[in-house]
């Protein structure tokens, strides 16, 4: 059941959910999911921990989150991208602090 604005129903918190949801909000990123579950894997292999999967999962959860409600996606790639472009120190830090409030934001919802 989608709730209003919602492009998709927020995924539980597994490797093959985020990944499908992610293709329906925002496919160009999956190669960039796959390489970073790559990455976590061989990393959790390396190290004999699964942190580095729960970091991977928490991660791509907020990216979904994000990606998920068109408001919050635009609000986000537009502070990101002002933040990118921007002219001045000031402007730059405005908009990435921007950035990083949507971020956190999602981030703790999505992983408390």
């Amino acid at each position: 059941m989608r709730h209003d604005g919602e492009l998709v129903p927020r995924p539980e918190k597994s490797p093959a959910a985020l990944k499908a949801a992610l293709s329906v909000v925002a496919a160009d990123r999956l190669p960039e999911l796959v390489n970073d579950q790559t990455r976590a894997v061989a990393e959790a292999l390396k190290g004999g921990t699964i942190n580095p999967l729960r970091s991977f999962v928490a991660r791509w959860a907020a990216v979904v989150e994000i990606e998920r409600v068109p408001q919050s996606a635009a609000a986000y790639h537009r502070a990101n991208y002002l933040a990118s472009h921007a002219e001045t120190v000031e402007e730059c830090r405005t908009n990435a602090a921007e950035v990083a409030t949507i971020y956190r934001v999602v981030y703790t919802a999505v992983n408390e």
